[in-house]
């Protein structure tokens, strides 16, 4: 199963935390919940869906407890992990990717997640609104809404 899931959660994190230390962290604390919460598995929504979940609600857990250690905002925080992502050895971007992601940083927490999971990971709307526990419209408004931001934001200038 670690195999199997282990390089799609660990981008579906690194989408979150932009950061590699900490989403290595996060991914076994991610494994860990999922190991032992396998047996509750009911099965009403796919194992990867439920997978997502998990690694979506610990990504956000971990963002809150690192701003608050920090003493920091959400909107510092967002600040904090762009400038960790370029100080990062293994960020291989390119300037345009940097500025992608300082767009979504400016995003809503829901809406940078909707948008990566859209963008990036090409997860249909339904299983985004499943995983998010949301309405399907409601994801697609996110979506659409970040969409702008994130286009907004690229012309600037």
């Amino acid at each position: 199963m670690v195999k199997q899931h282990q390089q799609q959660l660990y981008w579906q994190i690194r989408k979150i935390l932009l950061n590699h230390e900490d989403t290595d962290d996060v991914l076994q604390n991610v494994f860990i919940k999922i190991f032992k919460g396998l047996p509750k598995f009911k099965g009403e929504s796919k194992l990867s869906t439920w997978m997502f979940r998990i690694a979506y609600n610990e990504s956000m857990t971990f963002l809150k407890r690192k701003s608050k250690i920090l003493q920091i905002n959400d909107a510092q925080m967002q600040d904090y992990l762009v400038d960790q992502l370029e100080a990062d050895v293994y960020f291989t971007g390119d300037a345009i990717q940097l500025e992608l992601q300082k767009a979504l940083a400016q995003l809503p927490d829901r809406q940078k997640e909707i948008f990566n999971m859209r963008y990036y990971d090409e997860i249909k709307f339904k299983d985004i609104a499943e995983i998010l526990e949301l309405s399907e419209g409601a994801v697609k408004s996110s979506y659409h809404i970040a969409a702008k931001k994130v286009e907004a934001y690229l012309k600037r200038d």
